[in-house]
């Protein structure tokens, strides 16, 4: 059959559309970093392997040298610690929240709270994110207690949460149905919804029986359209500089619609290297449960000079 004018103007368009799109897929094709090949680079990427896997407890081995592992298992039993749940964001709501989403009857509770106050109400909660957004990221610009490093890694998360959290369809009913069931089965299997729990349970225990309820936060998360998994997949690291046992690590990510870019310090115990701030972090929880050595001991009345035994 002989070919029209018009078929041969279609493949004259058609044909450089499927090559354009054929090199739009090869470019996507993720580029190193510069020094993605050295230790410091490795260690960062190892970590981010744990959450993608949903290890938490692998992530808090690879996250502090060995010697640390007890110490930090003995203050989280003791109360002192609940290293490394206090790198999440509100971390101190963590218990709450489970304690809310495991309450008998909780997922007809939450499901008639949202339908009565957040279903269909997009404008008034994207409007919400972009204002909670602001907030967070005017806070830890200028108040907590934050390194340099952290402050700039921090205001780019709020401010890439905030954006999804303004575009994302928080008011769909259909999706809130779908996801409180999974995040309410999720709590009550991991039973940790008081303090008590968590001590008796203690850090490596926790941290595997919080595992089911990552992965079920992923998939609700993913269902809202933030993809954590391709965050972790995705993320790029190389060196910028080292120095002896002390490094910096450039960080890459996308997250949402943005692109994270950061730097973060490392060190090196032992011939292995660690992020400065997660060892700070761990360092500080270890040395709470140690008696200051400064603090003076309370003093006995009766063992003071001229002191008087009390009658009988």
């Amino acid at each position: 059959m002989p070919r029209t004018p018009y078929g041969k103007r279609l493949n004259r368009w058609i044909l450089p559309v499927c090559g354009l799109l054929l090199l739009a897929a090869c470019k996507r094709e993720t580029v190193e970093l510069q020094g993605s090949t050295s230790e410091p680079a490795a260690a960062v990427r190892g970590l981010a392997q744990h959450l993608q896997r949903n290890d938490l407890a692998g992530f808090a081995r690879s996250a502090v040298p060995p010697d640390y592992h007890a110490q930090l298992e003995t203050a989280w039993r003791q109360g002192h610690s609940r290293w490394p749940l206090t790198e999440l964001p509100l971390d101190d709501k963590l218990v709450p929240l489970l304690a809310a989403l495991a309450a008998p009857g909780s997922e007809k509770e939450l499901i008639a709270s949202f339908d009565r106050q957040f279903a269909r109400q997009d404008r008034d909660l994207k409007d919400a994110a972009r204002a909670l957004g602001q907030f967070g990221v005017q806070y830890v610009r200028h108040e907590g207690d934050y390194t340099a490093e952290e402050r700039d890694h921090y205001v780019q998360l709020i401010g890439a949460l905030g954006e999804w959290a303004a575009q994302a369809p928080l008011g769909d009913p259909r999706l809130a149905h779908a996801a409180i069931p999974q995040l309410t089965a999720a709590a009550r299997q991991a039973g940790l919804d008081t303090e008590e729990a968590l001590q008796q349970a203690g850090m490596a225990a926790s941290l595997q029986r919080l595992t089911p309820l990552l992965v079920e936060v992923k998939a609700v998360l993913a269902s809202y359209g933030l993809s954590l998994d391709r965050t972790f997949a995705d993320l790029r690291t190389g060196l910028v500089q080292q120095q002896g046992d002390r490094a910096s690590v450039r960080i890459h990510y996308p997250l949402g619609d943005r692109e994270i870019d950061t730097v973060v310090s490392l060190e090196r115990r032992n011939g292995r290297w660690y992020l400065s701030d997660y060892l700070r972090h761990a360092e500080q929880a270890i040395a709470a449960m140690q008696p200051d050595p400064g603090a003076v001991p309370p003093i006995d009345p009766d063992s003071l000079p001229g002191a008087v035994a009390p009658p009988g």
